[in-house]
């Protein structure tokens, strides 16, 4: 028998993240979001790192670019450049959207 239950959070785009936070729901160490600030994956609300708050959709991008880096053997600058590419790819397709409708 197959378990098909989905676990997870929702989160609201107010929803902000303090960076141990995020170390803590993406299981990773600061220094690990501290190099994905330092390639412009994420960033920060904050330039204090000791405010530091990131949005909801940091959590996404981090996960992302971690998944990346541990699964499929990508360095940091490759994470950041997949994801400036998936940006420009969700840009172009509501672009569409709004030509098509």
């Amino acid at each position: 028998m197959r378990d098909d239950t989905i676990t997870g959070i929702v989160l609201d785009e107010h929803c902000t993240f303090t960076l141990e936070q995020l170390c803590r729901v993406c299981a990773v160490s600061a220094d690990t979001i501290l190099e994905l600030v330092d390639q412009g994956v994420i960033e920060p609300s904050e330039t204090d790192t000791r405010q530091w708050r990131f949005q909801a959709a940091s959590l996404y991008r981090a996960r992302t670019s971690l998944h990346l880096m541990r699964d499929l053997g990508v360095n940091p600058a490759g994470a950041a450049l997949a994801m400036e590419l998936l940006d420009e790819i969700e840009a172009l397709r509501r672009q569409l959207r709004r030509m098509a409708g």
